[in-house]
């Protein structure tokens, strides 16, 4: 069925976040062992602050992968659920999708702030938009008339 549809970009940044673990630890291993760092459950989140900042981008990104998206994640189940997932919630769920993955290359490459941030602000509003859509279709403001 096309509401089913919205579960498409909900995996695809699944299995993006496991793409960037991947990158995160093919990073952090090889500097951690350069850097003679010593597995030592003792020693803290301090240790690695001997890496270099572009292996801790990767870790940085990866722990933003796992706060907003869940709203994203909870927002698009919902709207599958609802039957709801199709035409303009679908266009936003893969647009947050979207902007999220740069987003990822952004911080976990060059991590230019300001535009980052940017990123940032405008995959927030998609998520605002999808969410509302949502609400209206659960407090029965909205149907699948929303689109037009």
């Amino acid at each position: 069925m096309e509401f089913e549809l919205i579960l498409q970009p909900v995996i695809v940044l699944v299995l993006w976040s496991l793409l960037m673990l991947v990158w995160l630890y093919a990073t952090r291993i090889p500097a951690m062992s350069k850097a003679k760092i010593k597995l030592d459950p003792t020693a803290g989140k301090s240790a690695l602050a001997a890496l270099p900042a572009s292996v801790q981008w990767k870790a940085d990104n990866y722990n933003h992968l796992m706060e907003q998206p869940t709203l994203f994640y909870a927002t698009a189940l919902v709207l599958a659920l609802a039957g709801e997932g199709h035409d303009l919630n679908l266009t936003l769920a893969w647009a947050y999708v979207g902007l999220r993955v740069v987003h990822s290359l952004v911080q976990a490459s060059v991590n230019v702030i300001m535009l980052r941030w940017a990123l940032f602000m405008v995959s927030s509003g998609v998520l605002v938009a999808l969410a509302v859509r949502a609400a209206l279709v659960l407090f029965g403001l909205g149907d699948s008339g929303l689109d037009g």
